[in-house]
């Protein structure tokens, strides 16, 4: 059961903010383009489906998970129990609710509005920042934990889904020009990386009670150094990419294959924060 839970999680999460991220990203390396609005509209319907099976999904494994037994994540008294009377089926709810109207939302002529898209997508993301250890403290801590996870998985989902789309641009340029778009993509990345780093400094300091916890190669922390490792290399190659820009149009196979090994290693690191979401830290007393 917990297998599958990390498994949901992983995959919800990874959906939910590669959404995010690429309406996000799309103006800043687009502009007022209506490049790439077809496809990717595509793309996100698909993930925004995905996002609401999985999120259906990791419900019915939560539900399962605290009744003790599989046939339970399919009986309504219990399902309506978890639904009204836990914190997580609280947020849960309004999550899923969020999940269905954006689903709707793109199968209407409505889809176009990239307000409208961008705030729901917002919204589905700012009820991802509760679950999980967002939720261990109470009172104003709880709060502020809960506001530096948001911050957290909003320059996450920024990166992710920035990516994506530059993975999508890079396949089929059509014409674009590759510098100036890779040059506004690195802009933005310094203070994305600012703002992982700071946050997730304090999400370790707050959840162990300490700047780095031990024992290092065991269970939380390592998994922890895992991500660590992974976003480190990921940060190797977005500095290999930012010190070559200039001749990015004469080695756009080999940036197109970095952008991508870069896509996968980020999402490699939200399999991590999905498995660390299942394993309790050191909380300091």
């Amino acid at each position: 059961m917990t297998s599958a839970m990390v498994l949901c999680r992983f995959l919800h999460f990874t959906v939910v903010l590669m959404l995010f991220g690429a309406w996000v990203f799309k103006p800043l390396l687009l502009g007022r383009s209506n490049a790439f609005d077809q496809p990717l509209l595509r793309v996100t319907h698909m993930l925004a489906t995905v996002a609401l099976l999985s999120g259906v999904g990791w419900l019915l494994l939560i539900t399962a998970s605290m009744a003790g037994a599989w046939d339970a994540a399919f009986d309504p008294s219990t399902l309506r129990l978890v639904l009204g009377s836990t914190f997580f089926g609280q947020v849960w709810r309004w999550h899923l609710l969020l999940n269905a109207l954006l689903v709707a939302l793109l199968l209407t002529p409505w889809r176009s509005c990239a307000p409208l898209r961008l705030g729901l997508a917002s919204l589905l993301l700012a009820t991802l920042a509760p679950v999980g250890h967002g939720a261990m403290l109470d009172g104003l801590q709880g709060q502020l934990l809960i506001l530096n996870q948001l911050v957290h998985l909003t320059c996450v989902g920024i990166w992710l889904g920035g990516l994506m789309l530059l993975v999508m641009i890079l396949r089929q340029p059509t014409g674009l020009a590759i510098n100036p778009i890779l040059r506004r993509f690195s802009g933005v990345g310094y203070g994305l990386v600012a703002g992982l780093l700071i946050t997730g400094l304090i999400n370790v300091r707050v959840l162990t009670g300490q700047f780095w916890p031990t024992p290092l190669l065991s269970g939380f922390a390592l998994i922890l150094l895992i991500k660590v490792l992974l976003v480190a290399v990921m940060l190797g190659l977005a500095l290999f990419n930012r010190l070559r820009i200039k001749d990015c149009d004469q080695r756009l196979a080999t940036l197109r294959l970095s952008v991508i090994v870069e896509w996968l290693l980020g999402i490699g690191a939200v399999a991590a924060v999905s498995l660390l979401g299942t394993m309790p830290p050191m909380i300091a007393s």
